[in-house]
């Protein structure tokens, strides 16, 4: 199959007789005095990144906190279960309908309005006085929350080619390391300076600003203003590349059903996303509980995790983009990535028995970076082997079955560690990858868009 050849800056070349250029009718001509932005899609992305780390300072003030809050409500863990699992279900619904709803108004106004809404939300929280009305924020906040991986997914796929593809998942996915960081380590502070009330205030006030930057930014291709004319020529040609699917004028959830990739993508992050869910929003309370952490410690301490996950997540997207430069194709680079990823992920099952609190941080870290690598690659995959029109959904679809499994994972843990202890969720959280990694290697097919 013929893809794309490179120039010396790794783009597609747009002078060759394989790729379908945008003739000058569809490429407007230069506008004298138009103010124009090089590599518009990597202020994009990064646009992108900054709304996922306001996504996790505002879901995971919320963990941070639990120590806290649960001392104050009389919480029992199977109560904090029930909170995380409300949260967990409406984000689910809202990755699938999230999806079709940004498929059909599109990124710029279905991320906008998602943003603000969650902003909201995360405001209001602060007025929360009993595990019930915890319940019913955390559910109105997963409803918008939902919606920033699949809106995502969907900008990546329209302004990025193959090489680059998983780079920019990597850079916006980074941004749950950095906001889940951000909030481990300034959340406690503003708690135990002005009150835990102030923490969900001031965290929901930055969606707010990031609106401005957004409506600023982002526009689809063939409308974006300061958009080159060589820039514009590039990503045209690059989604015109033979080998990518074309846009169809019909397309069924019938026929997205019965593809077989999108059954591996669906089973995958299923798998896979229960783990990441168990370190973010019990990690705060396991290291309170089982280490004996006050909120000052967790402060200095828990952010850690996040950061190898930052890593891991540029790691991911750095070593499959390399195969495919070497001309590994690119379904069987990102299917490497995940088997490699998969095994440092059972670091998490000692974590739990070693004795030195330190000791349990770093296989810790050592699990989530291994999970964030595999990670970018579950949420390349959508982009990889489907058009533009239906990213959106089948992110939604994989993130709505992700959702409801995680869900009763949150459950699940409460009831475990009441009865038992944490160590069979650790156990649980280490074994699911292998599982994961089993579906994407026998159910995806084909090598991926050029």
């Amino acid at each position: 199959m013929l893809k794309p050849s490179a120039n010396t800056e790794g783009r597609p070349a747009a002078a060759s007789s394989s790729i379908a250029v945008p003739s000058a009718a569809t490429v407007p001509a230069r506008v004298p005095g138009r103010r124009v932005t090089k590599r518009v899609r990597w202020w994009i992305v990064w646009t992108l990144f900054l709304s996922t780390v306001i996504n996790y300072i505002n879901r995971q003030t919320l963990s941070v906190l639990a120590p806290a809050i649960t001392r104050e409500f009389h919480m029992s863990h199977t109560a904090l279960g029930r909170v995380f699992f409300a949260f967990q279900v409406s984000y689910a619904l809202t990755w699938l309908v999230g999806g079709i709803l940004l498929d059909w108004v599109g990124a710029r106004l279905g991320l906008a309005l998602a943003v603000a809404w969650w902003s909201l939300v995360s405001v209001l929280t602060g007025l929360a006085h009993s595990v019930q009305s915890f319940e019913v924020f955390r559910f109105l906040l997963g409803m918008g929350e939902g919606c920033n991986w699949p809106g995502a997914s969907k900008v990546v796929s329209e302004w990025f080619p193959a090489q680059e593809r998983g780079l920019a998942v990597a850079i916006f996915d980074s941004g749950s390391s950095v906001g889940g960081a951000l909030a481990s380590l300034v959340i406690p502070w503003i708690a135990l300076a002005w009150g835990w009330r102030w923490a969900f205030a001031l965290s929901g006030i930055l969606g707010f600003g990031w609106l401005f930057i957004w409506l600023r930014t982002y526009y689809p291709v063939t409308q974006h203003p300061r958009l080159s004319l060589e820039e514009k020529e590039w990503v045209e040609a690059g989604r015109a590349a033979p080998g990518m699917p074309v846009r169809s004028e019909r397309w069924s959830w019938r026929g997205l059903l019965a593809d077989r990739n999108t059954w591996g993508i669906v089973i995958g992050k299923a798998l896979t996303d229960p783990i990441w869910w168990f370190y973010v929003f019990w990690l705060p309370q396991y290291l309170s509980d089982a280490r004996g952490f006050n909120l000052r410690q967790i402060a200095a301490f828990a952010w850690i995790p996040f950061i190898a996950a930052d890593i891991g997540n540029f790691t991911g997207g750095f070593v499959s983009g390399r195969l495919i430069r070497r001309g590994m194709p690119v379904i069987r680079a990102r299917k490497w990535v995940c088997v490699l990823s998969s095994l440092p992920i059972l670091a998490g099952i000692p974590a739990a028995r070693v004795h030195s609190p330190l000791m349990a941080l770093g296989l810790i870290s050592l699990a989530v970076w291994a999970y964030a690598s595999w990670s970018t690659m579950g949420l390349t995959f959508p982009s990889d082997l489907f058009p533009p029109e239906k990213v959106a959904s089948v992110t939604g679809l994989s993130g709505f079955a992700a959702g409801l499994v995680s869900a009763l994972f949150m459950l699940a843990v409460g009831r475990i560690v009441d009865s038992f202890s944490y160590f069979p969720a650790f156990a649980g959280a280490g074994i699911l990858p292998l599982l994961a990694t089993v579906a994407v290697l026998t159910l995806i097919r084909g090598e991926g868009r050029a």
